[in-house]
């Protein structure tokens, strides 16, 4: 992707909310349309075409009559760079169109999962149900699934 001098992957966000999702078993919102690009720490990192994007989405549920519920995800450092149109300002003015913006993905998979992400605790674990605490106890069982599958396969 280009923009101009701003170059990058701004769908690595969304991609790593549906591989948490796939992992964990935990329903997405399809209702909320989502751009950035994440590093290696979670954080989200400013993208190009930020308005265009959030417009795109905007003019698309206005056609199919979809305006309420549905809005987008972007990086909280494009939120300097938002100049959309008056049409879009006033529908989130008016509630029936929502612009969220997240600095990690902690913030954008509570936002699509509708469930706390959860910070670990003094004794190490994620609060029970919360979106850390599904994705970690789901990796553990892959974990156990892929040891016993290796030792069933050892050589005697």
């Amino acid at each position: 992707q280009s923009y101009g001098q701003v170059e990058g992957d701004s769908a690595s966000l969304a991609e790593l909310c549906a591989l948490l999702s796939a992992i964990s078993g935990i329903a997405l919102r399809q209702d909320v349309a989502i751009t950035g690009s994440v590093n290696q720490a979670g954080l989200v990192q400013p993208v190009g075409g930020v308005n265009e994007k959030v417009e795109g989405f905007f003019d698309v549920c206005a056609d199919l009559g979809r305006l309420g519920t549905q809005g987008a995800i972007v990086p909280r450092a494009n939120v300097q760079n938002l100049m959309l149109r008056e049409d879009v300002v006033e529908a989130c003015a008016a509630g029936r169109f929502h612009v969220h913006a997240v600095g990690d993905v902690d913030e954008a998979m509570s936002l699509l999962a509708g469930l706390p992400a959860g910070t670990r605790g003094v004794d190490g674990r994620y609060p029970a149900g919360s979106v850390n605490a599904r994705v970690e106890e789901a990796l553990e069982r892959l974990g156990a699934a892929a040891r016993s599958f290796a030792l069933d396969r050892a050589p005697p």
